[in-house]
């Protein structure tokens, strides 16, 4: 593929997923595939992250390989392992939950859940994120051990295991295991199989559910004039 057309993909992939750090759309000219970096300037391109970020980014290279692409704001991995993608930040976002951090490092899985669900889940943890269009679901933490624990438990939260006030306790102590060096299961992969055909296109408003003003029942697309009744 040409260079040109490659960077070009890569900088449109990258403003598509910015969301979360709108600058990195601003600078998505200068993203390139990884193939085209080596080490020092994969560093270099860091050189104003937060330690957080730095480490994330570390342990995702060490663990899946170089990401796809890199801006000064953001690097951006395909599919590794159980994720759908991953993209570490280089900006950190304070999270008190279950106890101070940043999160830097976001991770999508497929998943469908009732509509209903979604409230549940943002009370459970504001870092877990259902996206009902394109049928996905990410956790951002520190590292990939705390996005299982996120997704495991929020998992249980739609299949009705768990209550939200019981996930959050559940949390707490899986964080506090690891960090003891403890077993520690639901940090450890994703403890359900992730789902196909998730995405939910949702459906147009027909303009026969659209009310008629007077005088355009009848035309064309409107509803029709109600007949009168008959009489016996």
């Amino acid at each position: 593929m040409h260079i040109g057309i490659e960077k070009l993909l890569f900088a449109t992939a990258l403003c598509a997923v910015s969301a979360a750090a709108p600058s990195a759309c601003l600078s998505a000219q200068d993203a390139m595939p990884m193939k085209q970096m080596d080490t020092t300037q994969m560093m270099a391109m860091m050189g104003t992250w937060p330690a957080a970020s730095k480490d994330a980014a570390m342990f995702m290279m060490k663990k899946y390989g170089a990401p796809a692409a890199m801006t000064a704001e953001m690097a951006i991995w395909g599919k590794t392992g159980p994720w759908k993608r991953t993209i570490v930040y280089g900006m950190e976002f304070p999270h008190e939950f279950p106890m101070h951090h940043t999160d830097v490092m976001q991770q999508w899985i497929d998943y469908k859940a009732p509509a209903a669900m979604y409230d549940d889940l943002v009370m459970y943890d504001g870092s877990v994120v259902l996206e009902r269009t394109s049928g996905e679901m990410s956790a951002r933490c520190d590292k990939e051990s705390a996005n299982f624990l996120a997704l495991n438990l929020a998992n249980e939260i739609v299949t009705g295991k768990r209550t939200v006030a019981d996930s959050r306790r559940m949390y707490g102590a899986q964080i506090m295991e690891m960090k003891a060096m403890r077993p520690a299961p639901y940090t450890e992969k994703l403890m359900f199989t992730p789902m196909m055909n998730t995405n939910d296109p949702d459906q147009s408003v027909s303009a026969a559910m659209t009310p008629a003003m007077p005088g355009m029942v009848g035309m064309p697309g409107m509803p029709a004039k109600p007949k009168a009744p008959t009489k016996p």
